[in-house]
């Protein structure tokens, strides 16, 4: 028996209406059409836009970092194996400018106390034309500099070092004229203040150095350097030998064994300023040399000028050393570029593993990616979850190796005695380094799973 309500139910839906008997009147033809209408009257039907359907693409934000987690932790030993490069990388990195920044402060601490404790004073030289005499004046160095510059703060030690003329004179260990020993004995003379030793830091081999007592009464005394004392023949004192200067001789009170500064005194004769200036005419001080403490250089550069004559600070030339800020710039830039060349070369390791697990991964997951694309999912969404997997597996590899680095120059710094010194950001920047090189590693895999068909994925191709 026909269902009566179902005609009705037709005619009401087609908007018209019927009074005849809905018995079994009704042919089989009738029911047909009334069971199509009822079955197209939601496709039929007027919707408004609320009632639209949704776009067949329904994957969110959420589901792709769910998915992305997912992909991330599905393969805990394969995960391992691609932080190892990422790991070792950053690590590298952050060990490599960690040391080189420890190395460049230790460097610049002990880099040649000497060189970085000596400041050197001399004349400016004077330009020419106008009165020869008083440009003299202008530029020489007055007699009590080492009184002046020994007030400052920074200087320790102070000497006046002048190279003495002879003229033809004989520097011999006789007073008889000897043709072979003249050959052969041509040392400088130079008259130095007595505090020499201090200044150059000297150590003598035998004897005793002149002081301000010869250097006041002006003694005929001398001190010789090493090599000089053996091309004259004299390795002892306490016997009081005698070099002769011409016709004039002078005691020999101590030989000079070495010098951390100025080598050129082993080969020399050095005797007090007030003998050579009584002696030799000398009209004023070479240089004045300074033996400073560390970083003072600055200060004794800006005030020794003006402590020597302050009406004309610029008549003089002041050579100081470097400051340690500028040295240990120097020395880091130097070191960087290496040890940056080694944590470059280990961080691209560290990418390319990445890169090649990623794309092995999306290999392994061809299936997977045609079923997501067949449910809806766009190529760049797909692209977007091997981007985000790849990011977040390259910023995990670089804040455990930021963390081991860090802990690495500490110990390393330690073991050698020394001060570990690394900048903050470098451990920053190395996890978020990590961050980018799991981005760069990532979008060519990525960029190859939004290119796989749905089709011929499901069949199995790629």
């Amino acid at each position: 028996m026909k269902n009566p309500f179902s005609v009705i139910r037709s005619r009401a839906q087609d908007g018209t209406t019927d009074t005849t008997d809905t018995t079994d009147t009704t042919d089989t033809t009738d029911a047909t059409d009334a069971t199509e209408a009822e079955s197209s009257t939601p496709i039929s039907a007027p919707t408004s836009p609320k009632n639209r359907k949704a776009p067949r693409n329904s994957f969110s934000n959420r589901d792709l970092i769910n998915e992305a987690i997912h992909g991330i932790g599905a393969r805990p030993s394969r995960l391992i194996l691609t932080l190892l490069g990422t790991v070792l990388g950053i690590t590298s990195l952050v060990v490599t400018i960690g040391l080189a920044q420890t190395a460049a402060v230790q460097i610049s601490r002990q880099f040649d106390a000497v060189a970085a404790t000596q400041v050197v004073i001399t004349p400016a030289k004077s330009g020419g034309g106008g009165d020869a005499t008083k440009q003299k004046s202008v530029t020489s160095l007055p007699w009590d500099s080492t009184d002046r510059v020994n007030r400052l703060n920074g200087v320790e030690a102070s000497t006046l070092i002048s190279e003495v003329s002879i003229g033809d004179s004989l520097i011999t260990a006789a007073a008889i004229y000897d043709p072979a020993a003249s050959e052969t004995s041509a040392p400088t003379v130079f008259a130095t203040s007595g505090d020499l030793l201090d200044v150059v830091r000297g150590e003598l081999k035998t004897g005793r150095y002149f002081d301000s007592g010869h250097d006041s009464r002006g003694d005929r005394v001398v001190v010789l350097g090493s090599a000089a004392a053996e091309t004259l023949g004299i390795n002892r004192v306490d016997t009081q030998p005698s070099i002769f200067i011409g016709d004039t001789s002078y005691t020999v009170i101590g030989i000079l064994k070495d010098t951390k500064q100025r080598a050129d005194l082993l080969d020399s004769v050095m005797m007090p300023t007030g003998t050579a200036r009584n002696l030799f005419d000398l009209g004023a001080p070479g240089e004045l040399e300074i033996r400073i403490a560390v970083g003072a250089g600055p200060l004794v550069k800006e005030q020794a000028p003006i402590a020597l004559d302050p009406n004309a600070p610029d008549t003089f030339e002041v050579a100081a050393p470097a400051t340690g800020s500028d040295l240990q710039e120097g020395v880091q830039a130097d070191i960087n570029v290496i040890f940056l060349a080694l944590g470059a070369i280990s961080l691209l390791a560290g990418g390319l593993g990445i890169a090649n697990v990623t794309l092995l991964s999306v290999m392994e997951r061809v299936g997977e990616i045609g079923l997501r694309r067949a449910l809806g999912a766009t190529g760049k969404q797909i692209a977007a979850q091997f981007v985000l997997e790849s990011v977040a597996t390259g910023l995990l590899g670089g804040l455990l190796g930021a963390a081991i680095g860090v802990f690495s120059v500490v110990g390393i710094a330690l073991a050698q005695g020394l001060t570990p010194v690394l900048d903050i950001w470098v451990a920053l920047g190395g996890a978020l380094l990590g961050g980018v090189v799991g981005l760069i590693s990532g979008t060519y895999p990525a960029v190859k799973a939004s290119r796989i068909e749905p089709v011929s994925a499901l069949r199995g191709g790629v």
